[in-house]
């Protein structure tokens, strides 16, 4: 942590699930954090999530889509987590329109005002797996063709090419991290807007049933938060991560029943049904997907170190303490 010490760094999204476990280790750290969120109900940002930190950072309530409040929460920052963003898929089909607003011309607006009043800054911008689409093999690596199945994946890959362009065409100093599916602490379960676990987690902390869609043999990786954060601080602090974009996630994977029955036990409540595939869902669901993280392990040394079942623990913990200020 000692290259973020006395570091001026702002995360967008910093209300949000990674934005705020990356802004506590931060804070460990010895950096002065600044936290923007636009804190609509629809997304992420939950003030809970800096509950025993507030003195400790500074909160601007403002929404990346104006760019006029841009400026001055940039201006002589050392490093920005650019974390902001429409993460639903779902809902970037239902209105693409926004979707395109934040994932687009909002990232835009960030790299102009980066561009314009602080070149010297470091980005890192969180970008995703969805980008990839429909995975053509497996493990999914940094070559994999980008394909993305929705309007979400679309407005990501070009968030991430801005950024990228920007390094080349005008020296920025960028990089982009592909995550998977991220769990952990402080992630928004009330709904699937962030992940399909998060609504798991709610049901099986309250005792309740939830779905499985389809026959339960489809794959996923599971990323724990505290190893994304990791990756996050790795990318910032080095500058062997310039210009470049890392997969962050792990090389095992988990059917989506063998998930559910885990989390059945480790909690020792609720129950799981297999339901048919949403018409909606299926549209647009990638199949099975699991990730390549050798080049980010070669080039910062990174790899994740919470094993699957530790990570589900210790979020059902939080959960069982939390949970009032999440539902």
């Amino acid at each position: 942590m000692d290259p973020f010490h006395g570091k001026k760094v702002v995360i967008t999204g910093g209300l949000g699930f990674i934005g705020s476990n990356l802004a506590r280790a931060l804070i460990a750290g010895g950096a002065a954090v600044v936290l923007v969120d636009s804190l609509v109900p629809d997304y992420g940002g939950n003030r809970a999530n800096i509950a025993g930190i507030e003195d400790r950072v500074t909160v601007n309530i403002s929404d990346v889509r104006d760019p006029h409040s841009l400026v001055p929460l940039l201006r002589g920052q050392d490093v920005l987590f650019n974390l902001a963003g429409q993460t639903s898929h779902l809902d970037s089909m239902v209105d693409p329109f926004t979707d395109l607003e934040i994932n687009c011309r909002s990232q835009l607006s960030i790299l102009e005002a980066c561009r314009r009043h602080n070149p010297e800054i470091k980005i890192v911008f969180a970008s995703t797996r969805q980008i990839y689409g429909r995975p053509r093999f497996l493990p999914v690596d940094e070559e994999h063709p980008v394909a993305p199945v929705d309007v979400n994946g679309i407005d990501k890959a070009a968030g991430e090419a801005y950024h990228l362009l920007y390094g080349e065409v005008y020296g920025l100093r960028v990089c982009a991290l592909r995550l998977t599916n991220v769990y952990g602490p402080r992630m928004r379960v009330r709904d699937a807007r962030q992940t399909f676990l998060g609504v798991w987690l709610k049901a099986v902390v309250r005792g309740e049933r939830f779905e499985v869609w389809g026959d339960g043999t489809q794959r996923r990786d599971l990323l724990y938060v505290d190893d994304a954060v990791q990756a996050f601080l790795l990318a910032g602090a080095r500058d062997e991560a310039d210009g470049q974009v890392f997969n962050v996630g792990v090389d095992s994977s988990v059917s989506l029943r063998e998930l559910a029955e885990l989390l059945v036990r480790l909690h020792g409540s609720g129950a799981y049904d297999l339901v048919s595939f949403p018409r909606e869902r299926r549209a647009i669901d990638i199949g099975d997907y699991f990730t390549c993280a050798d080049k980010i392990r070669a080039a910062l040394g990174w790899e994740a170190r919470v094993p699957l079942e530790e990570g589900l623990r210790r979020t059902l913990a939080y959960y069982d303490e939390h949970g009032d200020a999440y539902w």
